[in-house]
């Protein structure tokens, strides 16, 4: 990506030394010694990510709408601000160590590239980025500047998180071989947003507001008029912006269950939906994901749902007990684990009462953004840093490409066989068209 302001090419530097008082972890640096960190974005879940790392130094703040940015603006008095982050990366490069990236999807990729290109470490939310192929290429990208990285799916560094997988660990249900989840998204539920989806572009074409830069909002995405019903928040359904229920939820719910299974890249991926079109992801899908054998467990299959859909109940739920409008299931072959999203519970009951609790053997977690800290300063690898979010969100985005209006009929029919090690889906080679999305020119890489 090549900056509007500037026709040069990225600097590839390293991030700011620091003096340690000691050789060993990040806990020996001196206390004075803080990270210089900017943000991309500033409003919204953005505005929640500097805050829970404003232990350090925040330095520069940049959003395409000042009025949704003020907040940060009034806490952060001495942090420059900035509409486009090209320009802040470029400007701030020596006064930078870190990075936050927490814009809509469609910015992911060119920022975290853009700050890693720079040698800086990143912070990026999830899901990592748009497309599959962007989640590849940004996890080479981290790898090659070697620095910390983290993706914000914070549940990652819970307790239950870690309880989950001691439970398949103590082998508390035998194999699992069938996996469910679901989330009320894009529907109100239990995050109380909501966004549309299963609609059309709107034609009318109102006034931009005086406070927001549009062309810089849109980004890499391909050139539309302003609408309200893009931003904020809204842009999760539609297509060239967000990547629909799949891409909020499903990196915060396949994360335990991808480290309790040892789950990496699925073998294929079929879906059914409500009606499909160009512009938003459908109002409700269903979409399975099979994994092969890893070692000595079995095969898995995952199906997810969303917008209100959900697995059928399981028989060892009582009268009175809800599944919820969000939640998972492991089912393995002498009982169920399930979770609400608040704590993962153990059926049948005559089963959770004989078990008791999973023995307490993985370590516990110093909490989500202060891993991400740690990191920076020397400690070990945050727990979601990009050489697990990345192939994460690889398999997450997979899930969309059946969707796409442009294959639906023919993918009623055919299962996508997917090839991670060739990049490809061997068995219907138009569908690879869509593991990347093109980029307007200005933003071209």
């Amino acid at each position: 990506m090549k900056p509007k302001i500037s026709r040069r090419e990225f600097t590839k530097t390293t991030a700011a030394a620091f003096t340690i008082l000691k050789a060993g972890s990040a806990l020996t640096y001196a206390a004075n010694e803080k990270l210089n960190i900017a943000s991309v974005g500033a409003g919204g879940q953005a505005g929640g990510d500097i805050m829970a790392l404003s232990s350090e130094n925040i330095v520069g703040l940049c959003d395409v709408d000042w009025n949704r940015a003020n907040r940060m603006f009034k806490r952060f008095p001495k942090a420059k601000r900035f509409k486009d982050y090209r320009i802040m990366l470029e400007t701030m490069e020596k006064e930078v160590d870190a990075v936050i990236v927490g814009t809509p999807d469609h910015h992911h990729f060119h920022a975290s590239l853009n700050a890693l290109k720079r040698g800086k470490h990143v912070y990026c939310e999830k899901p990592l980025t748009h497309s599959v192929w962007e989640a590849r290429e940004l996890t080479k990208a981290a790898r090659a500047a070697k620095v910390s990285t983290q993706m914000g799916n914070q549940a990652q560094a819970s307790n239950e998180t870690r309880r989950v997988q001691e439970f398949i660990l103590d082998d508390a249900i035998g194999p699992v071989r069938k996996v469910r989840v679901w989330t009320d998204r894009p529907s109100r539920g239990l995050f109380d947003e909501y966004w549309p989806q299963g609609v059309q572009r709107p034609s009318e074409t109102p006034t931009v507001p005086d406070s927001l830069d549009w062309n810089l909002w849109l980004g890499p995405a391909p050139e539309r008029p302003y609408h309200p019903d893009y931003l904020p928040t809204k842009w999760r359904g539609w297509r060239d912006f967000g990547t629909g229920a799949l891409g909020d939820i499903a990196c915060h719910f396949f994360d335990p269950v991808f480290r309790a299974l040892k789950l990496h890249a699925p073998i294929s991926i079929e879906a059914s939906s409500t009606r499909v079109n160009k512009e938003t992801y459908p109002l409700g899908s269903m979409i399975t994901y099979n994994f092969p054998a890893r070692n000595e467990m079995p095969p898995v299959e995952l199906v997810w749902y969303d917008g209100g859909l959900r697995p059928p109940r399981f028989e060892e739920l009582k009268d009175n007990d809800i599944m919820g409008e969000n939640g998972l299931l492991l089912i393995g072959e002498r009982g169920i684990l399930f979770s609400d999203w608040r704590r993962w519970r153990l059926f049948p009951d005559k089963l959770a009462r004989e078990y008791g609790e999973p023995p307490k053997t993985l370590s516990r977690s110093l909490g989500h953004h202060q891993e991400f800290i740690t990191a920076c300063k020397g400690g070990p690898p945050a727990g979601s840093s990009f050489d697990w979010a990345g192939p994460l969100t690889e398999s997450v985005l997979l899930g969309n490409i059946p969707l796409l209006v442009e294959l639906r009929e023919e993918l009623t029919k055919v299962q996508l066989r997917w090839n991670t090690d060739d990049f490809t889906f061997p068995n219907h080679t138009r569908a690879n068209q869509f593991l990347r999305r093109n980029y307007r020119k200005e933003w071209e890489l």
